[in-house]
């Protein structure tokens, strides 16, 4: 049964996602408006005139789908929840199962579905118009719906099982079910930090070891120079979908890998490679990659006690429209993480602040371990001027969104 009125919390909840609209649209006229600031002497070159223009018409296509979908999404929102979409949801699973932990998952699974479904003519416009005619989409529709279709099987069986163990603690297990949530998360975090590379990137991308010859002799050299352990050193086929490069560390225990795009290897020179690799290095040698994990089991445990407290309260379950004396977990959880939005737009920024911070200190860690910044240096300007990014985004912008400095402040600091 359906409540009479718009109850106080759902104004709120309203409120808080139309605030937020109105909050990036401002960064995203701000980040718009650095494009009009000169060039530093330390990037001159790096584009020229016409590159520029293509640039800064990427990021104008981008920006304005980016507008659209917003707009799109947050009218849709506001809708869904002043016409009580969320209790209809429930209201149409009760009629299906009455199972408390079937219901959890027939609940999301539809939401999930249809939330992925509003979202694909955007994200079909953004990789197969604007990634495509500024040269970066690789991907062809085959590879796209096969991507999408091992998503959602994934999608169901790691995101399905997590729920559903979610929903049974819930269930059974009274006031403590948080506590028995938190390990279930913190063990799956550990599992996925540690089987990801070998279990999940094989499913879409070939992982090759990279061939004996001049560069796996310099990359040799230098882990034993820095005693780091390196025993994986693979090329993910990058180029199959994007032109794109990029290079990233994963793994914990023997399981440590370092991952190459094949992109990244047919522009960058040996000595630049091996500077990427030093930044990579140097986050495990700084700890960044377990202080990371530290901080967001952290974090999960507190959502999931703050959740606790305020989940079995009716009014959560009333704020979205079902007339019900008792909390129901599925819009109860919805309703929470509504009204929860704020402190997690706090708790990115600060994991935001965190991360720039590790960057800095792995670009010194490659600096000093390597005997000069100028290779590193060099390659950050070659990927940045290869996939067209904005050389001097606003300050606001980087402050609430980057999770890397720009390039100007890297360069700057490998500088000194």
């Amino acid at each position: 049964m359906l409540t009479e009125g718009t109850p106080m919390l759902t104004w709120l909840m309203m409120a808080f996602i139309l605030l937020d609209y109105i909050f990036e649209s401002v960064l995203d006229y701000l980040n718009a408006r650095s494009w009009d600031l000169p060039t530093p002497p330390e990037l001159t070159g790096l584009y020229d005139e016409q590159r520029y223009r293509k640039a800064r018409s990427y990021h104008q296509a981008k920006a304005r789908l980016s507008r659209i979908s917003s707009t799109f999404s947050t009218i849709l929102m506001l809708a869904f929840l002043y016409l009580k979409g969320f209790a209809w949801m429930h209201l149409w699973v009760d009629g299906v199962t009455a199972h408390p932990v079937a219901q959890a998952l027939l609940f999301f699974g539809a939401f999930a579905v249809l939330s992925d479904i509003i979202g694909l003519p955007f994200e079909w416009y953004n990789i197969f118009v604007i990634e495509e005619k500024f040269g970066f989409n690789k991907m062809t529709w085959k590879t796209y719906l096969s991507d999408k279709l091992k998503g959602y099987l994934i999608g169901a069986v790691i995101g399905g099982t997590l729920l559903a163990a979610f929903a049974w603690f819930y269930q059974q297990t009274g006031n403590l079910f948080w506590l028995y949530a938190w390990g279930l998360f913190t063990a799956f975090t550990l599992f996925f930090a540690t089987f990801y590379t070998s279990l999940i990137v094989p499913l879409f991308n070939q992982l090759q070891p990279l061939e004996a010859g001049s560069l796996r002799e310099k990359i040799e050299e230098y882990a034993r120079k820095v005693s780091f352990p390196l025993h994986n050193i693979f090329i993910i086929d990058g180029s199959k979908r994007s032109t794109k490069a990029n290079a990233y560390f994963s793994g914990l225990g023997s399981k440590k890998t370092i991952v190459l795009y094949d992109t990244l290897l047919k522009d960058h020179t040996e000595e630049e490679l091996i500077s990427i690799l030093a930044h990579e290095v140097g986050h495990y040698k700084k700890k960044h990659i377990h202080q990371g994990m530290v901080i967001s089991v952290l974090q999960t445990g507190l959502l999931l006690y703050i959740l606790s407290v305020f989940i079995k309260e009716p009014m959560l379950t009333q704020a979205l429209g079902l007339n019900s004396e008792t909390a129901v977990f599925p819009i109860g959880l919805v309703a929470f993480s509504l009204l929860y939005s704020p402190i997690s737009i706090v708790t990115g920024l600060m994991m935001n602040i965190f991360s720039r911070k590790n960057e800095f200190e792995a670009d010194r860690f490659a600096k000093e371990s390597t005997g000069t910044g100028e290779h590193l240096i060099s390659s950050l300007k070659k990927l940045s001027a290869n996939n067209l990014s904005n050389l001097q985004p606003d300050r606001w912008y980087v402050f609430f969104h980057y999770s890397h400095p720009p390039l100007l402040e890297r360069v700057r600091a490998l500088m000194k």
